[in-house]
């Protein structure tokens, strides 16, 4: 696993943010029951609360990247196929306009061997246009991985939408604990947190499609205006 920026900030940062509902659980719920199984293990320096929250944060990592690619990006953009990266060098696209299309076009031919469908070709096959400017991204992406701008921008997708890929297990944890802290663990003030948590970690999930859409052309914005300065 490499630590970079891109890893603390748009894949543990999130996963910190929808981990604290998990955390109360652990917390109100378990953390006396499991402290005296690690008992017995008094010889490891590695049997703690300190080591047991950070494993659990890895193991959220894991599984909110999952939520967030699987769940999110497939619905609203089947993969990469309709992402604002692949819409904007569409022909029917109006968002880019044609001279920069075309910069665009003739630069990735020449970089990448990759020839964009012209219009006619395109309305013929639509998923075969939106296939090959796919891969065209992805060496454009790659081209200008190191990009500082673009990093930041990339960031910010990224922590977006791991945040609302998280809020979904964060919800649904949540609601465990409402019924948890009501019936098999009463603890009335961790009960009514959790209808905090649940208020505040559904609003990312309501605004997911919107919010995602919106920094995804931020985002595709400045790949191709960073693409055509290289």
């Amino acid at each position: 696993m490499k630590i970079n920026e891109y890893y603390i900030k748009a894949r543990l940062f999130p996963t910190i943010l929808i981990s604290i509902p998990v955390l109360s659980l652990y917390y109100f719920g378990f953390s006396e029951k499991l402290i005296e199984f690690t008992t017995f293990l008094e010889g490891y320096e590695w049997a703690s609360d300190i080591t047991l929250s950070i494993a659990i944060i890895y193991l959220l990592v894991q599984i909110n990247r999952l939520i967030s690619k699987e769940l999110f990006q497939n619905i609203f953009f089947k993969e990469e196929l309709n992402m604002p990266t692949t819409n904007f060098l569409l022909n029917s696209d109006t968002s880019l306009a044609k001279s920069i299309k075309s910069q665009l076009a003739q630069k990735i031919a020449a970089d990448f061997n990759i020839h964009l469908l012209d219009s006619t070709s395109e309305n013929e096959n639509e998923e075969e246009a939106r296939k090959t400017i796919s891969s065209a991204v992805a060496q454009v992406r790659n081209v200008t991985r190191n990009n500082s701008i673009l990093l930041q921008h990339n960031i910010e997708y990224g922590f977006l939408r791991n945040l609302t890929g998280g809020s979904v297990l964060a919800v649904v944890i949540s609601i465990i604990n409402i019924f948890l802290f009501q019936y098999t663990f009463p603890n009335p003030f961790a009960f009514k947190l959790n209808f905090v948590f649940l208020s505040i970690y559904i609003l990312p999930i309501i605004l997911s499609k919107f919010l995602i859409n919106k920094y995804g052309i931020y985002y595709a914005k400045i790949l191709f205006e960073q693409y055509l300065k290289k």
